[in-house]
């Protein structure tokens, strides 16, 4: 069983930034897992926001995101961050750390284990 828990959420205002982390534990967890963070807005569907293969050495981010955020990880401290800059208020939401068994990139939403997800506020 792998155990994923976000941190780093919180309040900010339009223009500033915000560091979320994943620690990821567990008997079965190694550097064999691609990460990726989602994130659900009040009254929609969750979406994947950026994704991390094994390595650091592949990564994918969302249209809307694309040049302000930034997913890297840490693989001796089985953490990984998403670094978000320029927050705009539709960043508000609740964002997700998932865990796929598998050296590629995951594109989608099937991935093996979630977080209790972490709540972003971007005030205008």
């Amino acid at each position: 069983q792998v155990q994923l828990v976000e941190s780093g959420g919180g309040l900010v205002q339009a223009g500033g930034s915000l560091r979320l982390s994943c620690a990821a534990s567990g008997r079965s967890f190694n550097s064999n897992y691609a990460m990726g963070w989602f994130r659900r807005a009040p009254g929609k569907e969750r979406n994947l926001v950026a994704a991390i293969n094994w390595n650091g050495g592949n990564t994918y981010y969302a249209d809307s995101v694309k040049g302000r955020f930034s997913i890297s990880r840490s693989n001796s401290r089985n953490t990984v961050y998403l670094q978000m800059n320029s927050l705009k208020p539709e960043d508000t939401a609740v964002y997700y750390c998932a865990a796929h068994r598998s050296l590629d990139l995951r594109i989608g939403e099937t991935y093996d284990y979630w977080g209790q997800g972490t709540q972003v506020t971007v005030s205008s």
